[in-house]
């Protein structure tokens, strides 16, 4: 089971149990009775970490695909709602605190139809998402997701973060140039580097390895790297929970 959703058998049983607690706060159950709420909730987790076809896990758990279907459109708010105290905000962040930040794009190529999604830095539409971690490479903060056409500097800026915090100590990379943080030096159009800027520049790159890496963990979660196929308008809610579950899976580490 670990290896399909990312959580171990307990931490299922304590997503189960707060899915519980929700349908019993509606009144009903938001899960297809020929699931039950406990292969629903696989079922979703299995979704948003593997990104699987939904008709392969109609296959797989012996029912039609419109049930996949309506276990996950169901289940995803609700598996974000019940973690998501685990999730910091801006405010959250400590101003005695070195970070390291960088953007990342999640993407929907099947919507590029959606010009105000297009990436032209990763050539491909997409959410940009802004991440911070702890110069021990512990992710400390993740911002609500916009639109892909957008650069790092204005995701950052949106997410109010410049507003709340002294950001002089933060490190990016060179799309944050000018936002008073340490950044590597972009090449003058009239020389080249001098050599102990180039050693800066190697130097920042070294720290830098950690943001990269807190998010490619980030994105062990499928529906965040490869093709986003359901609605839309359903994207936002699913980084959002994904974001959550990571939080909460992380804190159990």
């Amino acid at each position: 089971m670990y290896h399909t959703t990312g959580f171990t058998k307990i931490q299922i049983g304590e997503i189960v149990d707060g899915v519980r607690a929700v349908a019993k706060n509606l009144g009903r159950d938001p899960w297809p009775p020929i699931l039950g709420v406990y292969t629903a909730v696989v079922v979703a987790l299995t979704y948003l970490r593997r990104n699987r076809v939904q008709a392969e896990l109609a296959e797989t758990y012996g029912v039609s695909q419109s049930t996949i279907s309506r276990a996950i459109a169901a289940l995803t708010p609700i598996l974000g709602e019940i973690v998501a105290d685990f999730v910091p905000v801006a405010e959250d962040l400590d101003d005695h605190t070195q970070y390291i930040v960088d953007g990342t794009l999640l993407p929907c190529w099947s919507w590029t139809g959606y010009r105000e999604l297009y990436s032209g830095k990763h050539k491909k539409t997409g959410l940009n998402v802004q991440v911070a971690c702890r110069l021990s490479g512990r992710l400390a903060w993740i911002s609500d997701p916009v639109d892909g056409c957008h650069h790092d500097t204005y995701a950052l800026k949106e997410s109010g973060v410049l507003e709340t915090m002294d950001t002089m100590s933060w490190i990016g990379d060179k799309g944050y140039i000018g936002n008073h943080m340490l950044t590597p030096y972009r090449k003058p159009a009239h020389r080249d580097l001098l050599e102990w800027e180039k050693e800066y520049n190697k130097q920042i790159n070294k720290i830098r390895y950690l943001i990269e890496r807190a998010i490619a963990n980030l994105k062990t979660w499928r529906i965040l790297h490869t093709d986003y196929r359901r609605p839309l308008a359903t994207f936002k809610q699913t980084i959002t929970t994904v974001i959550a579950l990571h939080f909460y899976k992380i804190s159990c580490e």
